[in-house]
């Protein structure tokens, strides 16, 4: 393919690039890939909390990709059917291995004081934070990952989890609960 055609490819909508992938273009579904990577990595690593097993898990997505981009059928966002295919790749990559255990409750108090604060001392605490969300029950640490760590309504995060919008909303509030239990025996 010529610099002109990827360049062309590169210039289209993301509909008109999943269609040229889905059908066997493979510059297509390279800008695909150079399109979402980072956030699927950033998806993977919020799941699984260590640089080399979120490589893991979005090289693995990539793969996955590339077998079932032709099986994609428009149903919903391709961002969508995309977060979905990482979800799915980074919990079964999870229950291959040991959850994480949760940080000791006296942090807790800590760490969500230094949630807002942008100084590097506090880039330590937020993984921290992430890995006591990492060791909730799956489905809470699911809805608050997708909900809070991608910035997704509880619609989306429903659709991506394949349960009502309402069953992400109850997993929220109870990993609120959960928090907020350790974050009061932390004082």
């Amino acid at each position: 393919m010529a610099a002109g055609e990827t360049a062309h490819v590169r210039d289209g909508t993301v509909d008109e690039i999943v269609t040229r992938a889905r059908a066997g273009d493979r510059a297509a579904f390279g800008v695909l890939v150079a399109q979402h990577y980072d956030r699927i990595y950033r998806l993977a690593w919020r799941f699984t909390g260590s640089r080399e097993r979120a490589e893991d898990v979005a090289q693995d997505v990539v793969v996955k990709l590339a077998g079932g981009i032709r099986g994609f059928r428009g149903e919903s966002a391709f961002s969508t059917w995309l977060f979905r295919l990482t979800y799915t790749t980074a919990t079964d990559a999870l229950r291959k291995t040991q959850r994480l255990h949760l940080v000791e409750p006296s942090k807790l108090a800590e760490m969500a004081e230094a949630a807002d604060s942008t100084t590097p001392e506090t880039h330590h605490l937020r993984r921290e934070l992430w890995a006591a969300v990492r060791a909730l029950p799956p489905q809470q640490c699911d809805a608050v990952t997708l909900v809070y760590g991608e910035d997704m309504t509880h619609a989306e995060a429903a659709d991506v989890m394949g349960c009502s919008e309402k069953t992400v909303s109850w997993h929220v509030h109870e990993a609120k609960k959960r928090l907020r239990v350790q974050l009061e025996a932390a004082k």
